[in-house]
Parts: structure tokens; sequence; C-alpha cells
């Protein structure tokens, strides 16, 4: 009997050694803590590359990174089945109702900053165009690009699918101007493609084609427009710069989402995100950052930082929604 005790107790050993060893450790260092990180397809390729670089300094987490869209991470947030939701749109006010009511109090982290670019063809002559044309471009009510001074040619409407962050964000600022009592949606005829990668090879091969993605996609494959919210202009290019000096007329925060009381492991992660090493990965990337090259913190006058290490929260968040 004693020996089947010791038998037994030898296997469970090793199954719990097992257990504990992750895929995601280097070096031979077990993984003790596991973040999984669910949402944008804008932020998907940011965030592994932060997860791979956080796991080589930190072989004892493990980092989970996918996509699927804003809303299918928010979605995993409120059921409770994800640390970290990324979104490129900020939470719906009846999502923030639905958390609370499944007991989740989402937390808002500015992470980055992005650009979203409207793009053409490059043999499209066409080379700026005002909000309120594209505006008109995806509600069919312009539907040929000689209208615009381009050529006799049919424009074909690109836009991400519904799930997606980026689609609600230029739905609500680009389609209906910022206007909360405008119903406007995406004219029926409006191809919808399910990742950023997407938009680009589509408009890189259709001469008839335009679509908007984060500047941080954009490849030498597409031409960029130059935007204005006025006719008389100035048209202005998207870059960080214009981003920062609020020139450019479509911008925005791109965040990360979690409960009330993240754990320290994951506290610790998103302090490392808003510094200096983390930040710098953003630039490499095209999207713009939230932190200067020293690594303090690009705050607004009402942005309080709650951890203490230069994450930024909108004014007053806890999440509140949509504003």
């Amino acid at each position: 009997m004693e020996r089947l005790g010791l038998a037994i107790m030898l296997v469970v050993c090793i199954l719990l050694s097992a257990c504990g060893t992750s895929s995601g450790a280097t070096s031979g260092v077990a993984a003790s803590t596991y973040i999984q990180n669910v949402g944008s397809d804008t932020i998907v390729n940011l965030a592994l590359a932060w997860a791979e670089r956080y796991q080589q300094e930190h072989p004892e987490v493990r980092i989970s990174v996918s996509g699927g869209g804003s809303g299918t991470g928010l979605a995993a947030l409120i059921s409770k089945t994800v640390d970290i939701a990324n979104a490129s749109r900020q939470i719906k006010p009846e999502e923030v109702k639905e958390a609370e009511a499944n007991g989740v109090e989402p937390q808002e982290y500015v992470i980055a900053r992005d650009a979203i670019a409207v793009i053409v063809n490059p043999e499209n002559p066409v080379k700026r165009l005002t909000l309120e044309q594209i505006s008109k471009i995806y509600r069919d009510e312009i539907n040929n690009w000689k209208e615009l001074g381009g050529e006799d040619r049919p424009i074909v409407r690109l836009s991400r699918e519904t799930n997606s962050g980026t689609h609600v964000y230029f739905l609500e600022s680009v389609i209906r101007l910022g206007n909360k009592d405008n119903k406007d949606i995406f004219s029926a005829d409006t191809l919808l493609l399910p990742s950023s990668e997407g938009i680009i090879s589509e408009v890189s091969d259709n001469p008839n084609a335009i679509g908007y993605d984060g500047l941080g996609y954009v490849t030498s494959t597409v031409k960029v427009l130059a935007l204005s919210k006025d006719p008389d202009g100035p048209y202005v290019m998207p870059s960080v710069d214009t981003v920062n000096d609020g020139s450019y007329p479509i911008s925005r925060d791109l965040y990360m989402y979690t409960g009330k009381n993240p754990s320290d492991a994951i506290r610790a992660y998103l302090e490392w995100i808003t510094g200096a090493e983390a930040q710098q990965i953003v630039s490499q990337l095209g999207f713009v950052p939230i932190v200067h090259p020293t690594g303090s913190a690009t705050l607004n006058e009402n942005s309080p930082d709650p951890l203490g290490q230069g994450l930024t929260f909108l004014p007053g968040r806890a999440a509140g929604g949509g504003e």
C-alpha cells in the first residue's frame, strides 16, 4: 500500500508540473500568470508585438492575443471570459449597462492613438476630399469619380464589417458627420471586408475603389487622400504630427478595457504598455504614441492617472461609454 501511495503521489506531481508549464514561457521558466487579450483587429498587430516583447522580459507571464473586432472583445469582457478587451472605439452606454448587470464595471485605458486614412488606388487622380464628399459617397449620393474631378468610373465602396470599431467610428464621425441625431447608414452596395489587410488589398487591386483604414495598416500600394472639414481647406494628410496637433479631421484614441480591479499582473502589463519601450513599438507600427520619447505621458488636463505610471483614462473613467 505504501508503494502504491508513493506511486500515486509521483503521478500527481508530474501532472501538476505539466499543467504549470506554458508554451508562452521562455528559457525553461514555467509561466505562472496567463492574460487573455481579445478584440479590435486594428489593435491586434500592436497587441501581439507588445505581448511578444513583454513575455521576453517577463517569462513568468503568458499573454494570449486574438482579434475578431472591438465588439467581440467587449462582449467577452461583459461575459467575463477575457482579461483585457481591445477596442478602436469607446464602449457604448448600452454595453456598460449590460456589463454592470453582469457584475462587471468596465475600466477604460487609452493605450495609443490612430488616424483613419481614406485610401484609393494609386491610379486614381483624385488627391483630396472633404468629409461631406466622403459622406455622400458612402450614402450613395455620389457614385462616379468624375463628380469629384476624377475619371468617368463607378465608385466601389469598401468598409470594415459591422463588428469593427473602425466601422462604427467611420459611421459616426464621417458618414453622420458627428451628428448624434443623424441615422444615415452605409449604402447597401458597400462591400464589407473582414480585415484591415483586406481593405488594403482590394483598394490596391481595384482602380475604382475607395476605403478607409487605420494609419498603421496603410502601405505604399494605396494612395492616401488629404482631408478637410471645409471645402476651402486646409486639406491635411494623416500623420503623427497632424493627429497630435488636431489638424487631421478623423483621428481617435485606441483603448483597452478591464474589470474594476485588475490583478497585479494585468496592472503591471498595462503600466508597461504606457511606458517608453512599449510606446516606441506604437510608433514603429505606424500608430501615434501617447507618451513622449522621454517616457512622460501625453495627458490632457482632465485625464487622471489611476495607476500612477502614465496610464490615461478619459475624464471620469471608470468607463461610462459613448462620448
